[in-house]
């Protein structure tokens, strides 16, 4: 008899963001996978958070190819980098670091000191008179059941405090292979899940937000999901960002106050 995992169909508490009247725009960005291999993305992205004119600058997750604890900081010169570029940011403007299913071992005492603020996932941001559900995306393809059963397993803190009572270099060595296995896969045709629309309408359905933008996935693109009137429920998808592609990607998702939106390619 073969047994059939189905994950269910649930809701998470959804955290809000009230933007300030005096924010005009807000910039999404989401899955960066930031790793020193790549000073290309890096670049781009340090150059792209020195001169945006947001107001708000929002990262839904995978900031980081890993994360393996915020202790490693102090010995990657890397990691050092991206915090000086984050706090100068920090500095400047509001900026929002959501966990993705790379970077979810990001911890406050990171965070605080990059002068920047945690983003739950879900969070129901308020901007003038519209309001946008955003989500890092990983938790809402259900059909990659092996995904969601290994998710479930690593957000738990049995789990979490395990894993980071482990020494930093056994932490480092287990991500270097699972950033090994990663690339052989990327040499094989894949066919990845996508978000579920049926929960993504339900999520939708718990707030007064039309729009659901999310990352993950790394097929940017707007959905309709019911065009029902007088209402018409969207998703919409962040790109990833990867200098190194052909051709390069580095887009920005910039909202403003009126409740329009723009896709803003960087290179």
């Amino acid at each position: 008899m073969t047994c059939v995992l189905t994950m269910p169909m649930t809701v998470p508490p959804i955290s809000q963001l009230q933007a300030p009247a005096t924010w005009r725009t807000v910039d999404l960005i989401s899955d960066l996978h930031l790793q020193a291999s790549e000073p290309a993305t890096f670049a781009a992205w340090q150059s792209y958070l020195a001169e945006t004119p947001a107001d708000a600058v929002l990262i839904l997750g995978d900031l980081f190819e890993v994360w393996v604890g915020d202790d490693e900081v102090p010995s990657s010169p890397f990691l050092q980098s991206c915090a000086q570029v984050l706090r100068a940011a920090g500095e400047r403007l509001y900026l929002g670091l959501m966990h993705g299913n790379r970077d979810f071992l990001m911890g406050p005492a990171f965070v605080g000191s990059c002068h920047a603020h945690f983003l739950q996932d879900p969070t129901l941001l308020n901007l003038g008179t519209s309001s946008w559900l955003l989500s890092h995306g990983d938790a809402l393809c259900t059909e990659d059941i092996e995904y969601q059963v290994f998710r479930q397993q690593v957000r738990s803190p049995d789990w979490i405090n395990n894993f980071t009572s482990k020494p930093l270099a056994e932490r480092q060595a287990m991500a270097r292979g699972l950033r090994a296995e990663s690339e052989a896969r990327k040499g094989h045709a894949m066919t990845y899940a996508d978000a579920d629309t049926a929960l993504c309408l339900a999520w939708l359905a718990q707030t007064p937000s039309h729009q659901l933008i999310h990352g993950h996935t790394h097929q940017p693109a707007n959905h309709v999901l019911a065009d029902a009137s007088p209402d018409c429920m969207e998703r919409m998808v962040l790109s990833d960002w990867d200098l190194q592609a052909k051709p390069p990607r580095a887009q920005v998702l910039r909202l403003n106050a009126g409740g329009q939106h723009q896709r803003i390619n960087l290179v």
